[in-house]
Protein backbone atom coordinates (compact mmCIF):
# COMPACT_ATOMS: atom_id res chain seq x y z
CA UNK A 1 0.00 0.00 0.00
CA UNK A 2 2.84 2.39 0.79
CA UNK A 3 4.36 1.69 -2.62
CA UNK A 4 1.07 2.59 -4.30
CA UNK A 5 0.76 5.82 -2.33
CA UNK A 6 4.37 6.75 -3.14
CA UNK A 7 3.85 6.06 -6.84
CA UNK A 8 0.65 8.08 -6.89
CA UNK A 9 2.52 10.92 -5.20
CA UNK A 10 5.22 10.88 -7.87
CA UNK A 11 2.68 10.92 -10.70
CA UNK A 12 0.71 13.77 -9.10
CA UNK A 13 3.94 15.73 -8.61
CA UNK A 14 4.78 15.32 -12.29
CA UNK A 15 1.37 16.66 -13.29
CA UNK A 16 1.78 19.67 -11.00
CA UNK A 17 5.19 20.38 -12.50
CA UNK A 18 3.67 20.35 -15.95
CA UNK A 19 0.98 22.80 -14.85
CA UNK A 20 3.41 25.18 -13.15
CA UNK A 21 5.43 27.54 -15.30
CA UNK A 22 7.80 29.45 -13.10
CA UNK A 23 7.59 32.40 -10.79
CA UNK A 24 6.03 35.80 -11.45
CA UNK A 25 8.65 38.54 -11.63
CA UNK A 26 8.58 42.33 -11.64
CA UNK A 27 5.16 42.70 -10.06
CA UNK A 28 5.76 45.88 -8.05
CA UNK A 29 5.40 49.29 -9.71
CA UNK A 30 7.95 52.15 -9.41
CA UNK A 31 10.59 49.90 -7.86
CA UNK A 32 13.44 52.43 -7.97
CA UNK A 33 11.52 55.50 -6.80
CA UNK A 34 14.09 56.32 -4.10
CA UNK A 35 16.80 57.00 -6.69
CA UNK A 36 14.84 59.09 -9.21
CA UNK A 37 14.93 62.86 -9.63
CA UNK A 38 11.34 64.02 -10.18
CA UNK A 39 12.16 67.67 -10.96
CA UNK A 40 11.26 67.09 -14.61
CA UNK A 41 7.73 66.11 -13.59
CA UNK A 42 7.01 69.53 -12.06
CA UNK A 43 4.47 70.76 -14.57
CA UNK A 44 0.70 70.91 -14.84
CA UNK A 45 -0.55 68.87 -17.77
CA UNK A 46 -3.08 70.41 -20.14
CA UNK A 47 -4.64 68.30 -22.87
CA UNK A 48 -4.57 69.79 -26.34
CA UNK A 49 -7.49 69.77 -28.74
CA UNK A 50 -7.18 67.34 -31.64
CA UNK A 51 -9.15 66.62 -34.83
CA UNK A 52 -12.36 64.62 -34.20
CA UNK A 53 -12.66 65.99 -30.67
CA UNK A 54 -16.10 67.19 -29.64
CA UNK A 55 -16.15 70.49 -27.80
CA UNK A 56 -18.92 71.92 -25.66
CA UNK A 57 -18.65 75.72 -25.62
CA UNK A 58 -20.75 78.03 -23.46
CA UNK A 59 -20.68 81.81 -23.29
CA UNK A 60 -21.89 83.77 -20.27
CA UNK A 61 -22.42 87.53 -20.15
CA UNK A 62 -23.93 90.01 -17.71
CA UNK A 63 -26.67 90.69 -20.25
CA UNK A 64 -28.22 87.39 -21.25
CA UNK A 65 -29.21 88.63 -24.72
CA UNK A 66 -25.55 89.27 -25.58
CA UNK A 67 -24.65 85.57 -25.32
CA UNK A 68 -27.70 84.17 -27.11
CA UNK A 69 -26.15 84.05 -30.62
CA UNK A 70 -23.15 82.07 -29.32
CA UNK A 71 -25.02 79.37 -27.37
CA UNK A 72 -26.79 76.95 -29.70
CA UNK A 73 -28.96 74.16 -28.32
CA UNK A 74 -29.24 70.71 -29.79
CA UNK A 75 -32.16 70.67 -32.21
CA UNK A 76 -35.41 69.28 -30.82
CA UNK A 77 -39.15 69.69 -31.34
CA UNK A 78 -39.04 72.43 -28.72
CA UNK A 79 -35.92 74.37 -29.66
CA UNK A 80 -35.75 73.61 -33.41
CA UNK A 81 -32.10 74.67 -33.44
CA UNK A 82 -32.71 78.08 -31.87
CA UNK A 83 -29.91 80.02 -30.21
CA UNK A 84 -30.67 80.50 -26.54
CA UNK A 85 -28.93 81.59 -23.38
CA UNK A 86 -26.69 78.99 -21.70
CA UNK A 87 -28.14 76.98 -18.86
CA UNK A 88 -31.58 76.56 -20.49
CA UNK A 89 -30.88 73.34 -22.39
CA UNK A 90 -28.25 71.01 -23.84
CA UNK A 91 -25.62 72.93 -25.76
CA UNK A 92 -24.71 71.75 -29.23
CA UNK A 93 -21.26 70.13 -29.41
CA UNK A 94 -18.74 71.28 -32.02
CA UNK A 95 -16.81 68.63 -33.93
CA UNK A 96 -13.21 69.53 -34.77
CA UNK A 97 -12.65 68.63 -38.41
CA UNK A 98 -9.57 66.95 -39.87
CA UNK A 99 -7.95 70.33 -40.51
CA UNK A 100 -8.45 71.39 -36.89
CA UNK A 101 -11.35 73.83 -37.39
CA UNK A 102 -14.76 74.27 -35.82
CA UNK A 103 -17.61 76.23 -37.38
CA UNK A 104 -18.62 78.71 -34.70
CA UNK A 105 -21.72 80.94 -34.84
CA UNK A 106 -21.24 84.40 -36.39
CA UNK A 107 -17.43 84.04 -36.30
CA UNK A 108 -17.27 81.19 -38.81
CA UNK A 109 -14.32 78.83 -38.93
CA UNK A 110 -11.89 78.86 -36.01
CA UNK A 111 -8.68 76.85 -35.91
CA UNK A 112 -8.56 75.24 -32.46
CA UNK A 113 -6.47 72.10 -32.97
CA UNK A 114 -3.32 72.14 -30.85
CA UNK A 115 -4.75 74.61 -28.34
CA UNK A 116 -5.31 73.87 -24.68
CA UNK A 117 -8.75 74.41 -23.19
CA UNK A 118 -7.77 77.79 -21.69
CA UNK A 119 -6.14 78.93 -24.96
CA UNK A 120 -9.30 78.03 -26.85
CA UNK A 121 -11.44 79.94 -24.34
CA UNK A 122 -9.24 83.00 -24.70
CA UNK A 123 -9.36 82.82 -28.52
CA UNK A 124 -13.16 82.61 -28.62
CA UNK A 125 -13.56 85.42 -26.08
CA UNK A 126 -11.38 87.70 -28.23
CA UNK A 127 -13.30 86.82 -31.40
CA UNK A 128 -16.78 87.47 -29.98
CA UNK A 129 -15.98 90.61 -27.94
CA UNK A 130 -16.36 92.99 -30.96
CA UNK A 131 -19.97 91.80 -31.33
CA UNK A 132 -20.85 92.91 -27.79
CA UNK A 133 -21.05 96.14 -25.87
CA UNK A 134 -17.76 97.57 -24.65
CA UNK A 135 -18.80 96.97 -21.05
CA UNK A 136 -19.24 93.24 -21.63
CA UNK A 137 -16.51 90.82 -20.64
CA UNK A 138 -17.73 87.41 -21.87
CA UNK A 139 -16.80 84.30 -19.92
CA UNK A 140 -16.17 81.36 -22.26
CA UNK A 141 -16.08 77.78 -20.99
CA UNK A 142 -14.78 74.95 -23.17
CA UNK A 143 -15.09 71.24 -22.37
CA UNK A 144 -13.81 68.22 -24.30
CA UNK A 145 -16.88 66.00 -24.22
CA UNK A 146 -15.26 63.13 -26.15
CA UNK A 147 -12.09 62.60 -24.07
CA UNK A 148 -11.66 58.86 -23.59
CA UNK A 149 -8.92 56.22 -23.39
CA UNK A 150 -9.01 52.46 -23.92
CA UNK A 151 -7.27 49.78 -21.84
CA UNK A 152 -6.92 46.25 -23.26
CA UNK A 153 -5.17 42.97 -22.49
CA UNK A 154 -4.24 41.60 -19.08
CA UNK A 155 -6.32 43.90 -16.91
CA UNK A 156 -9.30 43.00 -14.75
CA UNK A 157 -11.82 45.22 -16.55
CA UNK A 158 -10.74 46.05 -20.12
CA UNK A 159 -12.73 48.72 -21.93
CA UNK A 160 -12.99 52.33 -23.03
CA UNK A 161 -13.17 54.93 -20.26
CA UNK A 162 -14.48 58.49 -20.39
CA UNK A 163 -12.20 61.11 -18.82
CA UNK A 164 -14.23 63.93 -17.31
CA UNK A 165 -11.21 65.85 -15.95
CA UNK A 166 -9.44 66.00 -19.35
CA UNK A 167 -6.35 64.65 -17.61
CA UNK A 168 -5.43 61.06 -16.77
CA UNK A 169 -2.13 59.30 -16.10
CA UNK A 170 -1.36 55.77 -17.22
CA UNK A 171 -1.69 54.53 -13.63
CA UNK A 172 -5.09 56.18 -13.28
CA UNK A 173 -6.22 54.56 -16.53
CA UNK A 174 -5.07 51.15 -15.30
CA UNK A 175 -6.85 51.75 -12.00
CA UNK A 176 -10.05 52.45 -13.95
CA UNK A 177 -9.55 49.09 -15.64
CA UNK A 178 -9.17 47.29 -12.31
CA UNK A 179 -5.34 47.14 -12.41
CA UNK A 180 -3.22 44.52 -14.16
CA UNK A 181 -3.80 40.87 -13.50
CA UNK A 182 -0.92 38.84 -12.08
CA UNK A 183 -0.24 37.68 -15.64
CA UNK A 184 0.30 41.18 -17.10
CA UNK A 185 3.80 42.12 -18.29
CA UNK A 186 4.54 45.27 -16.33
CA UNK A 187 7.78 46.30 -18.02
CA UNK A 188 6.47 46.11 -21.61
CA UNK A 189 3.14 47.92 -21.59
CA UNK A 190 2.26 49.18 -25.07
CA UNK A 191 0.84 52.67 -25.65
CA UNK A 192 -0.76 53.23 -29.06
CA UNK A 193 -1.14 56.92 -29.93
CA UNK A 194 -2.30 58.91 -32.95
CA UNK A 195 -1.25 62.57 -33.27
CA UNK A 196 -3.10 65.48 -34.83
CA UNK A 197 -1.76 64.61 -38.31
CA UNK A 198 -2.96 60.99 -38.14
CA UNK A 199 0.51 59.54 -37.56
CA UNK A 200 0.47 56.46 -35.31
CA UNK A 201 3.15 55.33 -32.91
CA UNK A 202 3.58 52.48 -30.43
CA UNK A 203 5.58 53.24 -27.30
CA UNK A 204 6.76 50.65 -24.78
CA UNK A 205 6.47 51.71 -21.14
CA UNK A 206 8.05 50.12 -18.06
CA UNK A 207 5.74 50.42 -15.06
CA UNK A 208 8.43 48.96 -12.79
CA UNK A 209 10.69 51.95 -13.48
CA UNK A 210 9.83 55.11 -11.51
CA UNK A 211 11.29 57.18 -14.38
CA UNK A 212 7.94 56.74 -16.11
CA UNK A 213 6.68 59.70 -14.06
CA UNK A 214 9.15 61.91 -15.97
CA UNK A 215 8.06 60.45 -19.30
CA UNK A 216 6.10 62.55 -21.84
CA UNK A 217 3.79 59.52 -22.09
CA UNK A 218 2.93 59.46 -18.39
CA UNK A 219 -0.25 61.43 -19.07
CA UNK A 220 -2.51 59.94 -21.73
CA UNK A 221 -3.98 61.87 -24.61
CA UNK A 222 -7.55 61.46 -25.79
CA UNK A 223 -8.12 58.24 -27.76
CA UNK A 224 -4.90 56.62 -26.50
CA UNK A 225 -4.93 52.82 -26.31
CA UNK A 226 -3.04 50.98 -23.55
CA UNK A 227 -2.32 47.30 -24.16
CA UNK A 228 -0.97 44.95 -21.49
CA UNK A 229 0.42 41.76 -22.99
CA UNK A 230 0.29 38.40 -21.14
CA UNK A 231 3.45 36.91 -19.69
CA UNK A 232 4.82 33.43 -20.42
CA UNK A 233 2.96 31.96 -17.48
CA UNK A 234 -0.41 32.94 -18.98
CA UNK A 235 0.62 31.73 -22.43
CA UNK A 236 1.68 28.34 -21.14
CA UNK A 237 -1.37 28.06 -18.90
CA UNK A 238 -3.51 28.77 -21.94
CA UNK A 239 -1.96 25.82 -23.74
CA UNK A 240 -2.36 23.60 -20.70
CA UNK A 241 -5.95 24.72 -20.24
CA UNK A 242 -6.86 23.39 -23.68
CA UNK A 243 -5.65 19.88 -22.80
CA UNK A 244 -6.26 19.77 -19.05
CA UNK A 245 -9.01 17.18 -19.39
CA UNK A 246 -6.78 14.89 -21.47
CA UNK A 247 -3.93 15.21 -18.96
CA UNK A 248 -6.08 14.30 -15.99
CA UNK A 249 -7.77 11.48 -17.89
CA UNK A 250 -4.39 10.04 -18.86
CA UNK A 251 -3.14 10.43 -15.31
CA UNK A 252 -6.19 8.66 -13.92
CA UNK A 253 -5.75 5.77 -16.34
CA UNK A 254 -2.05 5.53 -15.51
CA UNK A 255 -2.76 5.39 -11.79
CA UNK A 256 -5.41 2.72 -12.30
CA UNK A 257 -3.11 0.57 -14.45
CA UNK A 258 -0.24 0.94 -11.99
CA UNK A 259 -2.48 -0.09 -9.10
CA UNK A 260 -3.74 -3.10 -11.08
CA UNK A 261 -0.23 -4.26 -12.01
CA UNK A 262 1.00 -3.94 -8.44
CA UNK A 263 -1.95 -5.99 -7.21
CA UNK A 264 -1.30 -8.68 -9.86
CA UNK A 265 2.42 -9.09 -9.22
CA UNK A 266 2.30 -8.51 -5.49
Amino acid sequence: MKKIQFLNFLILSAVLLLCSCGTVKNVAYLQNSDSINFDKSRFLYDARIMPKDQLTISVNTTTSDASIPFNLLLQSEYTQGRAVSSGSGTLMPYLVDNDGYINYPIIGKLHVSGLTKSECEQLIAEKIRPYMAETENPIVTVRMSSYSVSVLGEVNAPGSYQVSREKISIFEALAQAGDLTIYGVRDKVKLIREDATGKKQIVTLNLNDANIINSPYYYLQQNDIVYVEPNNVKAQNSKIGQTTTLWFSATSILISLTTLLINIFR
